[in-house]
């Protein structure tokens, strides 16, 4: 091994990662099939004979797939091709009873798309569909380490899916996290794919190889598969490209192979050596007439296409808010969508972003809710920033209202008048508050007054807790400069 540290050797090379993501699709059945791809359902009961492969069964494609990957491909700016087509990927698979598996090879139905990830654009080499295996579960007196028989579970087989593969553009693994990150919040929008890592309805394989800066040949990728989480990705990254600068730094070559991630040890283990395509050899699937795709069903498609993230964000920003907020706000989409109802009842933007980036997502994570399972509605909140707006109620005092809210429900208007918290805006009793408060601290107000100025916060915190937080801030503040200058 070379002297250097891994550090100092990781300046001598360049990454090269690219992405294979396979995003199940949100159908009620299956690709081929009529069973139900309901999630957590007791094994083996959403099977049909087609599932099973049985002697003289046709595959059925389900329309709703095809519309979901149109609509996919145009989110992710792909070219929708006229003609596509199934193939047989001919391959053993112990948990696929037909022994092979559905899916398109030279002839897919997206192709040449491309994401945006912080100013830089990420290609999309195709976008493919096909159908997805069973699951296979190892038992037996030893464990998974060691067990003596498996159980094969196909609910899961037959369930459509959209793989979608990226070119080798990223360069890290931020890069790489962002790319899935961005991509699976695409897939929500347009409610194709819920992303639920944890439960595989998106998965991802990640091609990954080094090369000495500076050199334009790609280095000998290694693919990484069971990574089901964005840390899990970041991982697997880094553990790799250390794994593969070491080989070469020690005088040894990187073979091309299918390597499995294992997230409990933080290393990444050979599986298999690396199938090329003629590995699998794939041929037209006889049982299914190539599909013609006219431009009407695509430009049907996309007049359906929800608003993206990206355009999403930027309206957010153009509204008021920062980068960081608007980015924020959209990957909690269903924050994102009550945000937005608000704004039609006339909330304003900062002050509604505000309330719910803090004390609604605070009040979500300690009780372990969505939105939709609180006492708050869009019009309660627009009640709200309306009445911390124009003044009827102090920010603090408000922050207040919206936990009872979100606790119990009802209008902000009434909680305030039923508790006495509305804003004291009376000059007349606000200047005798700050007169009062001045008399009683005089060693404060002679520092104030010889100069230093930071003390009339300590003013200001002592009006606001006379008041109990209801004094109006500007009037208070107005009134107490001019009682401390006299």
């Amino acid at each position: 091994m070379a002297t250097e540290t891994i550090e100092e050797l990781r300046k001598k090379y360049e990454t090269v990662i690219g992405l294979e993501v396979h995003a199940q699709l949100k159908t009620k059945s299956k690709i081929f099939a009529p069973d139900s791809t309901e999630f957590g359902n007791e094994q083996n009961t959403q099977i049909s004979a087609i599932t099973l492969g049985m002697p003289g069964v046709l595959p059925v494609l389900n329309k709703e797939v095809v519309n979901m990957g149109i609509l996919t491909g145009l989110a992710l700016n792909c070219k929708i091709p006229e003609h596509c087509k199934f193939d047989r990927k001919q391959y053993f698979y112990a948990d696929l009873p037909k022994g092979y598996q559905i899916s398109q090879y030279d002839e897919p139905i997206c192709v040449n798309g491309y994401i945006e990830i912080d100013g830089k654009t990420i290609g999309i080499t195709r976008a493919h569909l096909e159908e997805d295996a069973g699951k296979l579960v190892h038992a037996g007196a030893d464990g998974i380490a060691g067990s003596s028989y498996s159980l094969v579970d196909l609910n899961r087989a037959g369930t459509p899916l959209l793989e979608i593969v990226s070119e080798p553009d990223m360069r890290s693994s931020d890069e790489a996290r962002a790319y899935m990150e961005e991509l699976r919040t695409i897939l929500r929008y347009i409610n194709v794919c819920d992303g639920n890592l944890e439960e595989g309805s998106m998965r991802c394989d990640a091609n990954i190889s080094v090369r000495p800066v500076g050199q334009k040949e790609f280095g000998t990728r290694a693919e990484i598969k069971n990574v089901n989480s964005f840390k899990a990705l970041q991982r697997a990254i880094e553990y790799e490209i250390d794994r593969q600068i070491e080989i070469i730094e020690d005088g040894g070559e990187v073979v091309q192979e299918t390597r499995l991630w294992d997230d409990n040890q933080g290393v990444t283990k050979s599986m298999r050596g690396k199938e090329d395509a003629h590995d699998y050899r794939y041929f037209p699937e006889p049982d299914l007439m190539p599909l013609e795709i006219s431009r009407e069903w695509v430009d049907k498609i996309a007049s359906s296409m929800p608003e993206l993230p990206k355009a999403r964000r930027n309206r957010y920003v153009s509204l008021g808010l920062t980068p960081y907020d608007a980015n924020v706000l959209v990957e909690q989409q269903n924050l994102a969508y009550f945000f937005d109802k608000v704004l039609s009842l006339g909330g304003d933007p900062r002050i509604t972003n505000n309330f719910l980036m803090k004390e609604v997502v605070t009040f979500l994570k300690d009780n372990k809710v969505e939105i939709e399972e609180t006492k708050l509605t869009p019009e309660s909140l627009a009640e709200l920033v309306k009445m911390v707006k124009d003044g009827t109620l102090s920010n603090n005092i408000a922050k207040q209202v919206i936990v009872t809210i979100l606790k119990e429900g009802g209008s902000p208007k009434e909680i305030v008048e039923k508790q006495g918290l509305s804003v004291i805006s009376d000059e007349s009793a606000i200047v005798e508050i700050c007169k009062k408060i001045i008399a009683d601290n005089p060693a404060q107000t002679q520092q104030y007054k010889s100069g230093k100025d930071k003390l009339f916060g300590f003013f200001v915190g002592q009006a606001m807790k006379a008041t109990q937080g209801r004094a109006n801030p500007e009037v208070l503040n107005r009134i107490l400069k001019d009682e401390l200058s006299k």
